[in-house]
């Protein structure tokens, strides 16, 4: 019977959306954990990448010590958020054969949460220096939903030129500007607002916010 509940997760996993997640070094530990798990509880498979910089930030900004290593990362995050078998896989910087790293088999949607200047740089140039740029290049080419949450400030000529050539690709670009009109009392309000707009560009549903002017 345990195995077959097994078979059925898996099996079910192949109708829900694909999302890749990339946490690079920028402030903002606590967007990408919280959209992790929203995706997660939506039922969604996600592909998460962490850059080292991202990794550091992680252990910085949260009560979480994470590991380094992706295999170990991602039992860890599967045994916190108590995800299904076959729905989060954690890939390593250079793990070329991940799916992400190749158009014949790319996620629906990829989000960058939250996403460097560095990042954004080299995104927008078609770096692929590791498997987070390549993954990120693999929706541009395959014209799949591409959201970067820039969290920097202020910003520079150089940041806004790379904002502006990769929208004019049809990014998705998605400052980490929470809004206060919720009336936020605490950090994770702030939190919840700006993950809330996230899964509203992914279509995932999502109770983390009203839609304004709903009663």
């Amino acid at each position: 019977m345990v195995v077959l509940k097994g078979f059925i997760s898996v099996f079910l996993m192949f109708f829900k959306k694909t999302i890749a997640l990339a946490i690079t070094g920028a402030s903002g530990a606590g967007y990408a954990l919280t959209l992790l798990e929203q995706l997660l509880q939506a039922e969604c498979r996600v592909y998460l990448m962490v850059t080292q910089a991202g990794q550091i930030v992680l252990n910085m900004e949260t009560d979480h010590h994470f590991s380094a290593q992706p295999k170990i990362l991602q039992e860890e995050l599967i045994q916190y958020y108590q995800a299904q078998a076959g729905q989060l896989f954690v890939f390593g910087r250079q793990q070329w054969l991940a799916p992400v790293a190749s158009g014949t088999n790319p996620p629906d949607a990829m989000v960058v949460c939250p996403c460097t200047t560095g990042a954004l740089s080299a995104i927008s140039v078609g770096a692929s220096n590791n498997l987070m740029e390549r993954a990120a290049d693999v929706m541009l080419k395959e014209r799949k939903k591409l959201i970067l949450v820039v969290r920097e400030t202020p910003l520079s000529e150089i940041h806004l030129e790379n904002m502006l050539k990769l929208s004019r690709m049809g990014v998705v670009i998605m400052p980490a500007s929470p809004g206060f009109y919720e009336n936020p009392t605490q950090l994770q309000d702030l939190i919840d607002f700006m993950v809330a707009r996230i899964l509203d560009h992914l279509a995932v549903p999502q109770q983390l916010i009203k839609p304004w002017g709903k009663v």
